[in-house]
């Protein structure tokens, strides 16, 4: 008897775009983007999208099918912990650890989204793989631009600027690098609320149905012989 699984594909990125607009909101609305905050707001999201990789493991994801879940929840972990460090938190350290995660998750992602789309074409897909296979790949692609687009960030940055009776203001690096990891949480949050209240292809609907018949199948055939 197979266990019944009670998350699915849907709830597994409603919940990552649920987190992700929380954290492009708190980056949004909060006047400081030092690399105190940043940090702070990105060690919570790591860490939450981590578990939810690891509940995607348990109960979404098919056997031979894990791997990613996995190395996505172990990478978050560890770099979620690493910001969460309140005496470690500096900008060289925001730069390091957003990189080294979204390079990584990135990474991941994307390569698994391939795989699932190549495969999915020759039909030996499994369909909550194969459903899954084009937001790994734009979510794998958004996590590789964040890297980059950090990259492109010098750390050290700062440029001064005055407005008319408001007064004089100072953009530096981490102010930028902040507000892009804003951003992109803000678009992988839109994306994958879409993506989870996207109607199902009927063959993920009928997937649960046409497991729970080849489980009773055997008893069947064994009746009528």
């Amino acid at each position: 008897m197979s266990a019944t699984r009670t998350l699915t594909l849907r709830h597994v990125q409603l919940a990552r775009a649920a987190f992700a607009a929380v954290a492009a909101l708190m980056i949004t609305f909060s006047a400081d983007h030092s690399a105190i905050v940043g940090l702070s707001v990105f060690s919570g999201f790591a860490l939450v999208t981590a578990l939810i990789h690891m509940l995607a493991a348990w109960q979404v994801a098919p056997a031979g099918w894990r791997w990613p879940s996995i190395l996505l929840a172990a990478v978050s972990i560890l770099t979620g912990m690493a910001g969460g460090v309140p005496a470690w938190r500096s900008t060289p350290l925001f730069f390091v650890v957003v990189i080294a995660w979204g390079a990584l998750t990135g990474l991941i992602e994307l390569i698994a989204g391939l795989r699932a789309r190549r495969l999915a074409r020759t039909g030996s897909a499994p369909v909550v793989v194969a459903d899954g296979a084009r937001d790994a790949i734009l979510v794998g692609a958004l996590g590789l631009a964040l890297a980059v687009g950090l990259l492109c960030v010098p750390t050290t940055y700062a440029l001064r600027y005055s407005i008319a009776e408001a007064g004089s203001f100072t953009l530096t690096g981490i102010t930028l690098a902040v507000g892009i990891f804003g951003a992109y949480a803000a678009i992988v949050a839109v994306f994958l609320g879409i993506a989870g209240l996207s109607p199902r292809s009927r063959a993920s609907k009928d997937e649960g149905a046409d497991t729970a018949a080849a489980g009773t199948a055997p008893a069947d055939n064994e009746g009528s012989a």
